[in-house]
């Protein structure tokens, strides 16, 4: 297939087919490359060379009830991890403020559970209402779990501006990694968001045993849904969960997978999420010419890499780290400019010339 004619009836208006979609996973290694550079036009006609961070707030993390095979904090999971019970509200804002201090336009407050009681929602609304006060142009999206009837609306009031509620996986693959909810159940709750007004954010996570074509039937579920954020996971294998050990993915293939979520939802935000630095590796870079969003610094169970890191590679790329409404220029400084986490060059110490093993 011709990637750059592909692009062109995309930009014309074409919505892309299922063969075509399967055509893409399909692409050979050798033109991954083709692809990315075709594709990476349909992003920078939607978002031009700048690229959204976004910070996660773990406000309740682990025991959670459900069975999620994926998921480092589901029931039965003997995953390593912090596990704590809801954050004061002070210390929640103060997390949040430093994602925000080093540049991020989107504070996700994440809290582990089947689904928030009404308190529950009163505790993170005035969570949110008092970061909007602080920093009126910084996005906040919830994600809570599934929603009770009027629970969106309260968040809306409160400042929400986006809920997220991953698929996660195709509705024919939902049974082989959870049982104790439904694919309807979740579908449900994007159904609640968008009624309340809410931006409504969901998802996947690639690499939990799905064949391309259920990969396809996600995303494609996802273009009917009309959502306006897509993060796009990679399995993180914890020891101590069902999918512990499992690594079928390799950095291009995951390349490709983006690739597509852009053909197919070319004005849609898509965000590198949770296991990028796993799996994309060397590629990440490359990656956000498809994609234009990622989260900064660790996740919720698991550590990222350095937000220096990110900083430099979104620098080194020549993208331009978008700023939330109002904000100033922070710790984050400006891409393009000379990185500050760079260091002075390091003389040899080791192999040749030397009583130490060489780096080899």
């Amino acid at each position: 297939m011709r990637w750059d004619d592909l692009v062109a009836r995309i930009r014309a208006g074409h919505r892309l087919e299922a063969e075509e979609a399967l055509a893409v996973l399909a692409c050979p290694e050798e033109e991954t490359l083709d692809l990315v550079a075709a594709a990476s036009r349909l992003r920078r006609d939607a978002f031009g060379m700048r690229v959204k961070l976004n910070y996660l707030v773990s406000l309740k993390t682990g025991l959670c009830p459900e069975d999620c095979g994926y998921c480092s904090q589901a029931l039965g999971s003997a995953a390593p991890i912090l596990k704590y019970s809801w954050l004061d509200p002070a210390e929640a804002v103060r997390q949040a403020r430093a994602g925000i201090d080093g540049g991020a336009a989107r504070v996700c407050l994440v809290a582990s559970g089947r689904g928030p009681m009404d308190r529950d929602v009163d505790r993170v609304a005035g969570i949110a209402s008092a970061l909007k006060q602080e920093h009126p142009g910084v996005e906040v999206c919830a994600c809570l779990g599934l929603l009770k009837d009027g629970q969106a609306e309260a968040l809306r009031s409160a400042g929400v501006d986006a809920y997220n509620h991953n698929v996660n996986t195709a509705a024919s693959h939902h049974e082989q990694i959870v049982r104790t909810h439904t694919y309807a159940d979740r579908l449900a709750t994007l159904e609640k968001v968008a009624q309340a007004g809410v931006s409504p954010c969901s998802g996947l996570i690639i690499g939990m045993g799905e064949s391309d074509a259920q990969i396809v039937e996600a995303l494609f579920a996802l273009r009917d849904l009309e959502v306006e954020s897509l993060p796009i996971n990679f399995l993180i294998p914890f020891d101590g969960t069902p999918m512990q050990g499992r690594w079928d993915l390799t950095p291009l293939q995951c390349l490709r997978v983006v690739a597509l979520a852009r053909l197919i939802h070319p004005r849609t935000e898509i965000r590198l999420a949770g296991g990028r630095e796993l799996h994309l590796r060397g590629l990440q870079g490359l990656a956000l010419h498809l994609a234009n969003s990622i989260f900064l610094g660790d996740y919720l169970t698991s550590e990222g890499q350095a937000a220096s890191a990110d900083l430099d590679m979104i620098r080194d790329a020549g993208f331009t780290i978008e700023r939330p409404t109002g904000e100033q220029p922070g710790a984050c400084g400006e891409a393009g400019s000379a990185s500050p986490s760079a260091a002075a060059p390091s003389p040899r110490r080791r192999g040749a010339g030397t009583d130490v093993e060489a780096n080899a």
